[in-house]
This record gives structure tokens, C-alpha cells and sequence, in this order.
């Protein structure tokens, strides 16, 4: 060791396992928010992320182990330093075609965990192998720096803080600084230039890998070039707007008839606004069922809660059919809100609270009229949402007669499945509850209330209601609404397992929207299937 250069100072193999550690956190944040577009940011995706990580970073520290004993050479490490560095660099230019070709090989061929596949799998092709490398840093550096075995405990431990510290920054920075000011591809490039400055600077100290420091120098510059881009969609040419959050990737999308946000690249609509007159065709209309619900009030004089605020929709919606009623809402993303009013035409007499729904309640004693519930995270539910808990918590806040309404975005079919999970937890605290299935699409409202003549209230004031439109609408809800018999399925703080749920109601979404690709496929080949497309 005392013959390579700058590693004549142990400061800076300190320095090494510093920055290592600090890339290794930013790169796992980095992929939760490259895979978060398309499989969601749920706990089963930071499972898969964790896992694979933790199964690379393993196989590193042995393989690192034994390569230090066998050949005790800081190149070795430096140039996989110098390896790393160029894989992590090529993340932003080539990342996101990987995900969309392995979801595209994976949902003609899985049947079942379609997103638990795509996502090991896509997770395993693009972390795995540059993590692996990085696991070699700790075993390797405590080669070079034990000198004797009367201070290697101490040396050991000054690796490991070095490294620890490290890894703190690297959590904290990625999250609140690099990634919503950046942006999640600017970020992984950020950290592969500060792993190749590292390997450049040993390099140069021992006079050598010249050759290695010029080839991986372009390729990094290459890479900022190409890779810079925050676009996730990037067969999308014609979007409004795209960017990243601390919550969300986010996408708005416009043509001559609304305007449409989505946090997920693959599935679904979270808001939309209509630029003309007319309904949106969307569950926001059936949910506009539950003011009318309500007995011996107007609804320009009902107080309405949104939990999931999203662009402001529903508060638009009911603003525009049932008059000015008092409407406030709770968002937990910031930027959502500022989309709202920049795009959405949510109007600033319209407060959003910028918090999670739950603890919403729990700091404020204001009853409601109306609570709509409508917080999802990507495609899936936070936990602390769907419990018997939380919905006790909803049920303090409305006031007598006051109604829930809840939108479930996956329509299941199987017995157990997320939807009646929901419902039953429900109706252990409230004693009446409808459904209604929202037609062209996957979702399901919800109304609960003890009031059992919700129903009867809501076909009395349809039959009073001068908008044509809306009448026809609430027609459609009376219609198709059935009362909800609840179940034994509950859902508690303590055990929710939404995440499964919700995989198993994709799985069924996905397959049964590719079944007719599926056949032209088998038919046709590869050629009828992109004719088709």
C-alpha cells in the first residue's frame, strides 16, 4: 500500500469508503424512483429494491474479501470503482428503455406477480451488478488499511463510521435535495461522477490507467449528454408537463377536452379537468351522489372534506353542480397542489393542506358534511388509509347525517379481494353502506353513513335537480348503486396488507387487457402484433 500514491494517506481510503457508502444509498433512492413511474412506489417495489441490493452488496463484501487476499491490489479496486462509476453513469440513458422492454417481454409471459417479476427482474438487470462492485469497497479497503492486528479493531471501526456517515448523507441528500431540485437522472449522474473522480485521482496519484481514466471520462461525458432528461415517457412528445416530486413522478397531459395528471407511466388517471362544459365521465360524478345524501341541508351550505385532494377535481366538480359549498382538501404532495392552480384551474378560494389525510384528523376537531376519501399512492393505497381505525377516525369528523364517500380504484372479482377488504373494514363502523360499479372503468364508490336513508335522500333531491346532466347522472347512481352486506374481510393497523391486495387486482387488469394481444401474437407473430399497435 505505501507504494500507490495518494493511498499513503489513510484519509483517503476513509474518503473512499465515504463516498461508497454514500452511493449506495443515493443509487438504492435513485431506483425507487426510476422503478416508481412504472411499478409504483409501494412496499413490495422497496422490497424487491432492498432485497436485490442487499443480495448484491453481500456477494461484493465476499467477493471483495477474497480478491484482496488473493491479489492485494488497490488498482483492482479503483478500476471497479472506475466500473461502477460508468454503469451508474449509464443508468439515466439507458434505465428506463430496460424497464419498458423487460414489462413488455414479462407481461406477454407472467401470468400471476406481473410486478413483482418485472420489477425483481428490471431491478436485478440494471442495480445488481454496479452494487456489486461497490460491495467490494469494505472488504478491500480493510486490507489496505490494517497494518497490524494492535489497531485494526480501531481501524475496522473508523471503515465502518466513515461509511455509516456516508450512507446518512446519502439517504437524506438524494431525497430533499438532489432528486426534486434535479431530478432522479441528474442524480445518478451526480453520484457516478463523484465515484470516478475518486478512481481518476488514484489513478493519476500512482501514475497509471491512463488509458482507463480517458475511455471512462468520455463515457461519463457521453452520458451527461444523453442522460440528463427527467422524461419517464419518452414515447410522450406532446406533454403539458413532466417532473419529479419528493412523493411523486408527475405527469400532465392536455388536449382540446381536459386535462389529465398521472402519476404512474403505465397505469391509470389520477385527476382530470374539464376545459368545457359537461361532466368528466369519471367516478368524480358518481361521488357528487353523496352531498345530495344528506337530509335537511342545502349543499351550498354543507362543509366538504377531501382526503387526496390530487388536482382538485371533485372540489370543481361539486363547486360547478351543487353550488358554493364550503370544500377544503388535504394533499400530501406540494407540488400536486401548485399543478392544481397552474393547470387545473383549482381556485385559490379552495385551501389544500399540504399533509398526510390521517393525521389531518388528528389534529383538527372541524366536522364535515361530506369527507371524500381518495388518497392513493401511484396505484396503490396507504396503509394507514384503509383501516378500521382510520375509518373510526373519518366517522368523528362527520357531522349527524354526514356521509363517506370512498373511491377504490381496482375493481376486484376474487373472492377476498382488496375492494371487499375495504368494505367489510367499513362496515364494522359505519351502519349503512352502497356500492356502486362506475361504468368504462375499474373503479367502485363507496357511500357510508349511519343514515340509513341515504338512498331515499339522494332520489329526492335528484328529482329536484335543474341540470339535466347531473340529474341523468345521479339516475345512474340510484340505478346501479346496491346496499353492501359486509363480510368478515378486516383491515387494522396492525395487519393491512394493501400492497398484496392491490398486485393481485393489477394481475387481473393486466391479463385480461392483454389476452387480445396475447391472441394476435400467437396468430400473427411479432409483426401482426406492432401492425396492430
Amino acid at each position: 500500500m505505501k507504494d500507490h500514491g495518494v493511498l499513503k494517506n489513510k484519509i483517503f481510503l476513509y474518503l473512499t469508503e465515504f463516498f461508497a457508502g454514500m452511493s449506495v444509498m443515493a443509487v438504492e433512492l435513485g431506483a425507487s424512483r426510476l422503478l416508481a413511474p412504472y411499478f409504483s412506489s409501494s412496499q413490495i417495489v422497496w422490497t424487491i429494491i432492498i432485497g436485490t441490493i442487499m443480495i448484491a452488496m453481500a456477494l461484493g463484501n465476499i467477493y471483495g474479501g477474497r480478491t484482496a487476499d488473493r491479489t492485494p491490489n488497490p488498482d483492482k479496486l479503483y478500476g471497479r470503482i472506475l466500473i461502477a462509476a460508468i454503469w451508474i453513469a449509464l443508468i439515466p440513458v439507458v434505465g428506463k428503455y430496460i424497464v419498458i422492454g423487460i414489462s413488455a417481454l414479462f407481461i406477454f409471459t407472467v401470468s400471476n406477480n406481473f410486478l413483482i417479476i418485472a420489477a425483481f427482474a428490471a431491478c436485478m438487470v440494471i442495480f445488481v451488478f454496479p452494487l456489486f462492485l461497490l460491495g467490494t469497497v469494505t472488504p478491500s479497503l480493510v486490507k489496505y488499511t490494517v497494518d497490524s492486528l494492535d489497531d485494526n479493531g480501531k481501524t475496522v471501526g473508523t471503515l465502518g463510521a466513515f461509511n455509516t456517515i456516508g450512507s446518512i448523507i446519502g439517504t437524506f441528500v438524494p431525497t430533499f435535495v438532489t432528486i426534486p431540485a434535479v431530478g432522479t437522472s441528474i442524480t445518478f449522474l451526480i453520484f457516478a461522477g463523484i465515484l470516478l473522480v475518486l478512481a481518476v485521482v488514484y489513478f493519476i496519484s500512482v501514475h497509471g490507467g491512463k488509458k482507463k481514466i480517458i475511455a471512462s471520462s468520455l463515457i461519463f461525458v457521453l452520458c451527461c449528454a444523453l442522460g440528463w432528461s427527467d422524461s419517464f415517457a419518452f414515447w410522450e412528445n406532446n406533454l403539458t408537463y413532466e417532473g419529479e416530486s419528493v412523493y411523486n413522478y408527475l405527469q400532465v397531459y392536455e388536449n382540446e377536452r381536459e386535462v389529465a395528471l398521472s402519476t404512474n407511466v403505465l397505469f391509470g388517471v389520477q385527476s382530470v379537468y374539464m376545459k368545457q362544459d359537461g361532466l368528466t365521465g369519471m367516478y368524480y360524478d358518481y361521488a357528487m351522489a353523496a352531498p345530495l345524501m344528506v337530509p335537511d341541508k342545502k349543499t351550498s351550505d354543507m362543509d366538504t372534506l377531501i382526503l387526496g385532494m390530487g388536482t382538485g377535481t371533485y372540489a370543481t366538480q361539486c363547486q360547478k353542480y351543487l353550488g358554493a359549498m364550503d370544500v377544503e382538501g388535504v394533499e400530501i404532495d406540494e407540488k400536486i397542489t401548485q399543478l392544481s392552480r397552474k393547470y387545473f384551474s383549482l381556485p385559490e378560494s379552495v385551501p389544500v393542506t399540504t399533509y398526510d389525510g390521517r393525521a389531518f384528523l388528528q389534529a383538527t376537531d372541524k366536522k364535515y358534511d361530506i369527507i371524500m376519501v381518495d388518497a392513493y399512492q401511484d396505484i396503490t393505497i396507504p396503509f394507514q388509509m384503509s383501516s378500521v381505525e382510520f375509518f373510526g377516525l373519518v366517522k368523528d369528523h362527520l357531522k349527524e347525517n354526514g356521509v363517506m364517500v370512498v373511491n377504490m380504484n381496482m375493481r376486484g372479482s376474487k373472492e377476498g379481494n382488496i375492494n371487499q377488504y375495504l368494505a367489510d373494514t367499513i362496515g364494522q363502523v359505519f351502519g349503512t353502506e352502497y356500492v356502486v360499479d362506475v361504468r368504462n372503468s375499474t373503479n367502485r364508490e363507496l357511500f357510508a353513513s349511519d343514515n340509513e336513508n341515504i338512498m331515499q335522500q339522494l332520489a329526492a333531491h335528484t328529482d329536484s335537480l335543474d341540470n339535466q346532466e347531473l340529474k341523468d347522472m345521479m339516475q345512474v347512481v340510484l340505478r346501479d348503486a346496491s346496499a353492501y352486506e359486509k363480510g368478515s374481510y378486516v383491515l387494522t393497523d396492525d395487519k393491512a396488507p394493501v400492497e398484496l391486495l392491490g398486485m393481485q387486482v393489477i394481475d387481473d387488469l393486466i391479463r385480461d387487457e392483454v389476452t387480445y394481444y396475447k391472441g394476435i401474437y400467437e396468430q400473427e407473430g411479432l409483426k401482426g402484433l406492432i401492425d396492430s399497435l
